[in-house]
């Protein structure tokens, strides 16, 4: 009898164990370490989102004067970039994003940098003739509406958005996005999409 009644409490105590196993994996975005971005370098500091939401829809424009929403690039891995031309932070990031670029952009991917200069396309596109940006379009948010909207406490706020518009981490600060453990956190998330895509 005792016998029977530690083999019950031992199978109860298994059948607890698989149960909170699968709360964890379920409400925890990052159940197991192969689900893991790998965060180092110069992105040691992003910080992945406890429960990944969708972006709030924000509207801007091109250089050309066009009306843009998130939206638009869905189905992209999207690197948000909140920036400026007066924040020095940003104008120090802002030739690795645009060599970020040159290198992933395309059909998968792309930088999205989002001024917030009030005076718009006049002020920006000196700021990109004189760095040398190429790579990267003019996006525009001369309101300055978005920062509130990603809650974001200062420039540059990066966020970065999976294929399916969420917000899956932010970066609060300026990071070498060129770099090798930055390359390895953004192929994580292309990759992983074309794996849930599959």
């Amino acid at each position: 009898m005792r016998k029977r009644a530690t083999i019950a409490a031992g199978v109860a105590v298994l059948v607890l164990l698989a149960a909170g196993a699968a709360w964890w994996t379920h409400w925890t975005p990052w159940g197991t370490p192969g689900d893991r971005p790998p965060l180092g370098g110069t992105v040691a500091s992003f910080v992945l989102a406890d429960r990944p939401e969708p972006a709030p829809e924000i509207t801007f424009s091109d250089a050309a004067g066009n009306t843009l929403r998130l939206a638009d690039f869905k189905g992209k891995v999207v690197l948000l970039n909140l920036w400026a031309t007066w924040c020095a932070p940003c104008v120090k990031e802002m030739p690795a994003l645009d060599r970020l670029q040159a290198k992933l952009g395309g059909a998968d991917f792309t930088v999205l940098a989002l001024s917030i200069d009030r005076e718009g396309l006049a002020k920006v596109q000196p700021f990109f003739d004189a760095h040398r940006i190429a790579a990267l379009p003019a996006y525009l948010d001369p309101g300055g509406r978005s920062p509130a909207l990603f809650t974001a406490r200062g420039l540059p706020t990066t966020l970065l958005i999976d294929r399916d518009g969420t917000v899956v981490g932010r970066q609060e600060g300026a990071a070498e996005w060129d770099d090798d453990s930055s390359i390895a956190l953004l192929r994580f998330y292309l990759d992983r999409g074309k794996a849930g895509s599959a």
